[in-house]
């Protein structure tokens, strides 16, 4: 039995001591630390090996990873750490794990090569300055022996205990069958092709409508696939609060299940939430000095990891309760419980934005992982606003009159290049090919000179110059990228920190396919489903999926008898004519009603176009009982429109479409008996969107389907699934805008639904 282990996860484990400290210390990004290990190598004699790939046994134990280099004529390892500002102000922490990290790599080295004694080095390379810190240890091999001898042995037993429940979780989930006693309509189906896309290593799609239990019929195939050990964990990624609640109840169903049969489910699922929910003390600063559960944080760790793993189920309240056991910050108990999880459950964010941590652990640790990504249509959307990063004037001008002495200069220097290219521009809003260079290297210059001021005066800088630094980081990293997935535009606003124009610069993606790509490449496999998938070559491409991955269009188990399906000819609910439709909107709601009282719901393309409508209603109508959504409702507010929704109750809820009313919420039965979709869904046509537009239309020839007609109709179709939720349900929807006649429009409706 051999439990293989990354040299830095080794050394993290062993060698990580004191306080957690999240205060900013200034670090280089990924693409300037990838630069700097190529400056290192650059500068060493002919002969110097990069990247070595080294590995090495004890016991039980197998430890694996990269050497960053190493000299044979000086007989020297190097492990390359770059950074900014003081390297006297790194805390000795993080030096001890750096130097445990080069001395495990130096046994591995001598017991390869045979090295009787090796000089071990830290080179430590500033980013801004280009200088190397050379730090040296002359150790003999048999020392270096005793050092990782010592690192394995505080880790085996770790290991062996690991090693014992991932042989007990498998034989397990080779054993479990599905917790219930037949599969609904089109659910083998769709496990039948995870389970296959797991086993061949491939990306799948699949559509596969609500109320089949997608959820279940993705994560149990994927757990056959760990038991066969083709793949080592899953993450559930998800857009949505109420999908991470489906994920954890269907993964408790399997535990029922097992437990039923008098077999305990070995099987560890860790739930990620945002740091805003798990925080204990929102008012203290990450670290030690001003957090109790900072201070200390990796001299508990192992205590509160080892009581944490008791349980099976890592839901947001058993961290907090065994990381309060033992006095550490509850976040970052879980964010280190990801090691040691079976399943995650969490935000899409946490594998595909541009710091992820689950893409990086995944990479770092060589994992072989399945990503489930629940209701994928979403990943769109968010995966631009992820790659999207803007800077807005005003700000920066509050920022540069605060800021200390020391950075005049470089904010001198990057106002003159952003008036430059206000001056240029002649309309409100402005597309340019590229981030213009001059304004660029303004910006970077901007950021070594903060970074610099942060290292020798941390408190220098207050919250707001920070959070415009932060901003300035996100768009510098993402105009190095810059190409034809994105766009970069300007668009003039009055100024309100003077009487001056501003403007706001904004990369802009519109493709996310080139930034995801890399971490479909890092899974085994990834299965996107959702309800909503069509077309597929729209998804595909925009997402950026594998050329070969595989596509399932799911049968569902719905019949065209229980959906009434009306479209509403003679109503337009195009912006120049919404003052004609209010009235036929209105009348359509109070017949329907009339006809067969009960709980529906009515989906409006704006707030302001729902208010309109609400208040008709209510004027022509005052005895119907109506509520509505409103905007930048919490969470107690919006739990309180769903109770309305009562089994025998009576009344019309209004919502925009696309909001937190269209999708994941499921009201069975007499709950929901109907919906009016007076909207095609369509995106607003502004400037924005226009070149978007057109950004795919260059790319993909289908710019006005790609941009507006099927990002619309997948909203319509979201919202209209919230009516027919099981095989009992019964129901109807109408759907209000005289253009659900034309044959482009209905081809992206359910091919179940009977549409007169």
């Amino acid at each position: 039995m051999t439990y293989v282990v990354a040299v830095r996860a080794l050394c993290e484990f062993t060698a990580r001591r004191g306080d957690l400290d999240l205060r900013f210390t200034p670090a280089p990004t990924a693409l300037e630390g990838i630069a700097g290990h190529a400056t290192v190598a650059a500068r060493r004699a002919a002969g110097y090996e990069s990247e070595i790939t080294l590995t090495g046994t004890h016991r039980s134990l197998t430890v694996r990873g990269r050497a960053d280099g190493y000299d044979s004529a000086l007989n020297r390892l190097e492990e390359v750490k770059t950074y900014r500002g003081d390297l006297d102000a790194m805390p000795a922490n993080h030096r001890a794990l750096h130097w445990a990290q080069a001395l495990v790599y130096g046994h591995l080295l001598c017991q390869t090569r045979g090295l009787a004694e090796l000089h071990v080095a830290l080179v430590y390379f500033d980013i801004g300055s280009q200088r190397e810190t050379l730090l040296t240890q002359l150790h003999g091999a048999a020392s270096l022996q005793a050092f990782f001898i010592e690192q394995c042995e505080r880790f085996i037993d770790w290991a062996v205990q690991e090693e014992a429940h991932r042989v007990a979780r498998n034989a397990a989930l080779a054993t479990l069958a599905f917790p219930y006693d037949a599969f609904r309509s089109g659910q083998r189906e769709l496990a039948v092709a995870v389970y296959r896309a797991a086993r061949d290593g491939r990306a799948l799609m699949a559509q596969a409508p609500t109320g089949i239990g997608k959820t279940l019929a993705t994560i149990f195939p994927l757990l056959k696939a760990c038991a066969e050990d083709r793949i080592e964990r899953v993450f559930f990624l998800t857009a949505k609060t109420p999908g991470r609640a489906l994920a954890l109840d269907a993964i408790e169903s399997l535990h029922a299940s097992a437990t039923g049969n008098d077999t305990p489910l070995p099987l560890r699922t860790l739930e990620l939430v945002a740091r805003d929910k798990a925080c204990e003390h929102p008012d203290k600063a990450c670290h030690g000095e001003s957090c109790p559960l900072a201070r200390g944080f990796y001299d508990r760790l192992d205590a509160a990891r080892s009581t944490a793993l008791r349980e099976r189920r890592l839901d947001r309240g058993n961290v907090r309760t065994a990381a309060l056991a033992h006095e550490v910050c509850p976040y970052y108990l879980a964010q280190e419980l990801v090691r040691w999880s079976d399943v995650v459950v969490g935000d899409y964010n946490y594998y595909y934005d541009s710091s992820a941590m689950l893409y990086a652990l995944t990479q770092m640790n060589q994992w072989r992982v399945g990503v489930l990504v629940d209701e994928a249509h979403n990943l769109l959307d968010r995966a631009r606003r992820m790659y999207t990063a803007s800077l807005d004037q005003d700000t920066f001008r509050i920022a540069r009159k605060q800021a200390p002495a020391a950075l005049r200069k470089p904010l001198d220097r990057l106002n003159r290049e952003w008036n430059a290219l206000n001056r240029a521009q002649t309309d409100a809003y402005t597309v340019h090919a590229e981030v213009p260079p001059r304004l660029l290297s303004a910006a970077q210059n901007l950021i070594g000179a903060v970074t610099d001021q942060l290292a020798e005066a941390p408190l220098s800088i207050d919250e707001t110059q920070l959070r415009f630094y932060f901003d300035a980081m996100h768009f510098v990293a993402l105009a190095e990228q810059f190409g034809e997935h994105s766009v970069f535009d300007t668009t003039l606003v009055a100024g309100r920190a003077a009487a001056r124009s501003a403007s706001r610069l904004c990369v802009r993606n519109v493709i996310p396919a080139p930034f995801l790509a890399p971490r479909y490449a890092a899974a085994h496999t990834t299965v996107m489903f959702s309800g909503t998938l069509s077309p597929q070559h729209f998804y595909r491409d925009t997402l950026g999926l594998p050329e070969h991955t595989g596509w399932l269009d799911v049968e569902g188990p719905f019949r065209a008898e229980q959906l009434q399906v009306h479209v509403a000819k003679h109503v337009s609910t195009r912006w120049r004519d919404r003052d004609r439709s209010l009235m036929p909107i209105v009348e359509l709601i109070a017949q329907q009603y009339t006809a067969r009282p009960g709980n529906y719901l009515g989906f409006l393309s704006s707030f302001d176009y729902l208010q309109r409508v609400v208040a008709l209603l209510r004027e022509r109508h005052p005895d119907m009982p109506v509520w509505a959504q409103e905007q930048g409702m919490d969470e107690a507010a919006r739990e309180a429109f769903l109770a309305r929704f009562r089994s025998l109750g009576r009344g019309v809820g209004f919502a925009v479409l696309g909001g937190a009313f269209s999708e994941g919420i499921d009201l069975v039965g007499e709950r929901l008996i109907g919906a009016f979709i007076a909207t095609l869904g369509l995106p607003q046509v502004n400037d924005v969107n226009e070149q978007m537009r057109r950004t795919m239309e260059a790319k993909f020839g289908s710019g006005y389907d790609y941009m507006y007609l099927y990002p619309g109709l997948q909203k319509v179709v979201q919202a209209a699934g919230r009516v027919i939720r099981t095989e009992q349900d019964v129901g109807v929807v109408h759907l209000i805008d005289d253009r659900y006649r034309r044959p482009e429009v209905r081809r992206l409706l359910p091919r179940w639904w009977q549409v007169p």
